[in-house]
């Protein structure tokens, strides 16, 4: 017991302490172990609401500090439960202290390169929702949990505000991109046994090399031909190829900041045994889903997503696999008020760095700066009836010809197809595209496989120099 203040109010918080443990069995508001979730080890620390409303105190941070310091000796994932209602208002300016102390021990792990996660439980508020809870890389929530820094009582009574329906609950917080998932508990061991599955070594599967080098064996296309096939709804999405190619794909959401964009989806799986983490553009198949997705067309939450997620690859030393097929970046007004311009370029620098390989596939359509953002990779593969542009052959034809109906003419001046794009050396090679849809998931599949594989033994700085070249030449 740690009573640094000997505080008292109604009642001594020496005995209130005692109470507590009478009450619960337990000693303090957490406790901490080792453990295997899928035969993973993994080193847990779980917090009890009905110890004093789970608040953060000397003991609390300690422990919990303690339990990310066992995960960094032992490397295992760390996983926290929160249920809070924020700092131990009994132990002073000590338990503010703990926000920091608790947080540098995760910040540790992140400089070693090991999973942290999160699973938020009601309620979780106040300073520890202001620290270590929202410091990991994967933010899990219970279906109801509500998480905020300020409660709702503080904000009615302070601010007057009336709050939403809903506010601060677990639908809340992943609609404004604050949280990964929400999972109700007996959903959440098969959810982290698919999270732990990517902190494994890699098992190589040998695949076959489908992957075409030589633009003289690609036919000719009419340009205009290939954008409506591009174009064809009826082509695989990001997600399509996600559930097709991965072993355990999780869905990763949010950009932390303001919401979670569905024009780009990513996560992390296993590829033929290696551990990846994907990302892309997803349309939809019919005209309900294109119309939800923006045909792709990302907002700035989907590139800040996206770079959310290329440090969780980064630090977990992942694989980039990015799917491109996008028109553009979504062009409304909305967007550019939170910095459209500022996200892309944001996401394009960091590429230009980051650590790992990065391999990215032209599905569909690659239009300009939004499909860029997701394209500055080591490797640029495209499929046999992908494209990449400047502009969309409607946007040219509308600038330069004055007249929407040119786009096919457009199409063919802009020299639109998978032909010029490896002749030109912007594409390192083609995918072949069999008309079984399953067959050309896997083609894609083989080729990522077979390009990552190439990249293997390419030491990280000479990894970000040849990527940087390559780009240097254009």
């Amino acid at each position: 017991m740690r009573d640094p203040l000997a505080f008292t109010d109604s009642r001594a918080y020496s005995d209130r302490l005692a109470l507590a443990r009478r009450a619960t069995g337990l000693t303090e508001a957490v406790v901490c172990a080792r453990g295997t979730i899928g035969g993973q080890p993994v080193t847990v620390a779980v917090m009890d609401f009905g110890f004093l409303g789970g608040s953060l105190g000397t003991v609390v941070g300690d422990r919990i500090t303690r339990a990310a310091e066992a995960a960094l000796a032992e490397r295992t994932p760390l996983i926290i439960v929160t249920a809070s209602g924020g700092a131990r208002m009994q132990e002073g300016v000590f338990s503010l202290m703990q926000m920091a102390k608790v947080s540098q021990a995760v910040a540790a792990l992140d400089d070693a390169g090991l999973l942290t996660v999160s699973i938020i439980t009601e309620p979780t508020f106040g300073g520890v929702a202001a620290s270590f809870a929202t410091c990991t890389d994967v933010l899990i929530a219970e279906p109801g949990a509500r998480m905020g820094f300020a409660g709702p009582r503080v904000i009615e009574q302070t601010v007057r505000e009336r709050l939403p329906e809903g506010f601060q609950t677990a639908g809340f917080l992943l609609e404004h991109g604050m949280i990964d998932m929400v999972v109700p508990r007996g959903e959440l061991r098969p959810v982290l046994c698919r999270l732990l599955a990517v902190t494994r070594p890699a098992v190589f599967a040998e695949v076959a090399d489908v992957v075409i080098r030589d633009p003289a064996t690609l036919p000719e296309v009419d340009a205009w031909d290939v954008v409506r096939a591009a174009r064809d709804p009826a082509r695989p999405t990001t997600l399509d190829y996600a559930t097709a190619l991965l072993d355990g794909f999780v869905e990763l959401h949010g950009d932390r900041l303001a919401g979670d964009c569905p024009a780009i989806v990513g996560g992390v799986g296993v590829l033929h045994g290696r551990p990846v983490l994907l990302l892309g553009h997803q349309k939809g198949h019919d005209t309900r889903e294109l119309v939800r997705r923006r045909f792709g067309m990302a907002s700035p939450e989907g590139y800040r997503k996206s770079s959310r997620l290329l440090r969780l690859a980064a630090k977990l030393k992942l694989p980039v696999v990015t799917l491109v097929d996008t028109p553009g970046a979504y062009p409304g007004i909305a967007a550019e008020q939170r910095g459209q311009a500022l996200a892309i370029a944001e996401i394009i620098k960091q590429l230009c760095s980051l650590p790992v390989p990065v391999v990215s596939v032209v599905t569909g359509e690659g239009g300009s700066g939004g499909a860029l953002a997701l394209a500055v990779a080591d490797r640029v593969l495209c499929r046999e009836s992908g494209f990449y542009s400047v502009i969309s052959p409607e946007g040219c034809s509308a600038i330069l010809w004055k007249d929407a109906a040119a786009a096919p003419q457009a199409a063919r001046a802009l020299r639109l197809g998978a032909r010029h794009l490896l002749a030109s050396s912007v594409v390192d090679g083609v995918v072949p595209e069999p008309s079984d849809p399953a067959a050309a998931m896997a083609a894609v599949g083989d080729a990522v496989a077979v390009t990552l594989a190439a990249l293997d033994h390419t030491d990280r700085r000479e990894l970000v120099a040849n990527r940087r070249a390559r780009f240097r030449r254009f």
